[in-house]
């Protein structure tokens, strides 16, 4: 089982917690702000390289990758626990950083990774879908796999995966519910024609209304508003 544990490492600079002015003036030095805190430790604000963080970000383990952050000649082992984007350029504008303690189990959730063929598929003509997409888990650190696999080759129509049919490992514990289902193969659903619209195509044209007055004019609706995703 491969582990989110990664020969990466991130320096970091101490800075001055401020305003949105001090970080725009940061990040035009080529860094971004970020903080670094846990493990029973005093929050640093830092200053890190924007490329380092994404290459982690980008790995096959993500932001489960543990990490060691150099800062002021200490060094800690981290993960990315939260980063925002710049929403139209796509740029790393802030990311929080969490001290790990390698000998202290945590909560993480995972991607499943569905491998083969359903039977239901081939044979069958039946869809395979993919219910859960990622599940919580509780580990060491140094045990966080980067994905869990599940082969699907065996399903047949109506089978499906629960959590308590994935992989067993003495490493790791499944948090969500042993019931609920992963991945199963369902029938397609063939569209019918609406009925009402076969009801109006029978039916013989009403004459037409004209209606006298003057018609409603109606306002148009204020756009939304795009949510703004951290």
């Amino acid at each position: 089982m491969a582990t989110a544990t990664a020969a990466n490492s991130v320096e970091a600079k101490l800075r001055e917690a401020s305003d949105k002015n001090a970080a725009r003036r940061l990040r035009t030095t080529g860094l971004i702000p970020g903080v670094l805190y846990g493990a029973k430790k005093d929050s640093r604000a830092i200053a890190v390289d924007p490329k380092q963080i994404l290459k982690i970000l980008n790995s096959a383990s993500g932001h489960n990758t543990i990490f060691d952050v150099n800062l002021e000649g200490e060094q800690d082992k981290a993960m990315v626990v939260d980063w925002q984007y710049e929403p139209l350029k796509g740029a790393l504008l802030h990311v929080d950083l969490k001290r790990i303690a390698m000998d202290q189990k945590m909560k993480v959730s995972v991607p499943i990774i569905v491998t083969g063929i359903a039977k239901g598929v081939l044979e069958e003509g039946g869809l395979l879908d993919l219910v859960l997409r990622e599940i919580q888990i509780e580990c060491l650190p140094g045990d966080i796999p980067s994905a869990i696999t599940v082969d699907v080759t065996a399903l047949g129509m109506g089978d499906s995966i629960r959590v308590a049919d994935l992989p067993k490992s003495a490493s790791i514990e499944y948090l969500n519910e042993e019931d609920v289902t992963v991945v199963h193969v369902t029938y397609i659903r063939e569209e019918a024609a609406p009925a009402a619209e076969a009801d109006a195509a029978a039916a013989p044209a009403e004459p037409e209304v004209i209606k006298k007055g003057k018609t409603e004019v109606e306002a148009d609706a204020a756009p939304a508003k795009d949510a703004k995703k951290k």
